[in-house]
């Protein structure tokens, strides 16, 4: 039996070198790729800190690591340490945390912040931000794009009965896949479970008919695989 990692890569090959060391059988089926953007970004000494939701938002940000960096999680922060980055602070959970992150260690009457993320994401967290006095600049520094089908070593292994869960990163991925696999045949999901990062991934796998939904009780790949059957 075998595991089926539907994040974007490069986060489907970490995850699949997780599933290694666990003993699973990893199947890929990234179906959303990320595509980086132009970004116009300020420059580092008009802004106060860099805000991220995804360790993808980090390539754009090599020129601003000199900056406060606040992470949503702990596994972004741990990237962006990696990247150069001094001074990382990380929210461990999601972006209302991340907003309660940046209220404790930025000052609402400094210098703007940068919210730097993916092309049509943020915008709650920028207002919330900005309902409390911070001056942001929400900069899309990458895309986020389904791909056109599942790769057919992940359909093979789906119609074949031989995936016992599918790890879900995100409500987006989640939504790409079902559109993606709602074609496949009826049975195909009922002996799998779907294992959700977050409550709103898993209402986006709700068209299937899986054995079971689970949802991580944190926001992180470890709460995640931890669900494991």
């Amino acid at each position: 039996m075998s595991v089926l990692v539907t994040r974007p890569q490069p986060g489907a090959a970490e995850t699949a070198r997780r599933l290694l060391a666990l003993g699973r059988i990893p199947v890929l089926a990234p179906v959303l790729e990320i595509v980086p953007l132009a970004a116009d970004l300020p420059l580092p000494g008009g802004i106060q800190a860099a805000l991220i939701t995804s360790a993808n938002a980090l390539a754009a940000l090599g020129g601003h690591a000199g900056l406060p960096l606040l992470a949503v999680g702990d596994a972004t922060a741990a990237k962006a340490r990696a990247r150069g980055f001094a001074t990382v602070h990380s929210a461990a959970g999601d972006a209302d945390a991340l907003a309660e992150l940046a209220k404790r260690v930025c000052n609402a009457a400094g210098l703007p912040l940068l919210l730097a993320g993916q092309q049509g994401q943020g915008r709650d967290l920028a207002q919330a931000l900005r309902a409390a006095g911070f001056t942001v600049m929400h900069c899309s520094t990458y895309a986020a794009r389904p791909v056109a089908a599942l790769p057919e070593a992940a359909r093979a292994a789906l119609c074949a009965h031989q995936v016992e869960a599918a790890l879900f990163f995100s409500a987006a991925t989640a939504q790409a896949f079902v559109s993606l696999a709602v074609s496949l045949p009826t049975d195909t999901f009922t002996r799998a479970q779907a294992l959700a990062i977050s409550p709103a991934a898993a209402v986006a796998l709700l068209p299937l008919p899986w054995g079971r939904i689970r949802v991580a009780s944190a926001p992180d790949q470890d709460e995640l695989l931890g669900l494991l059957p």
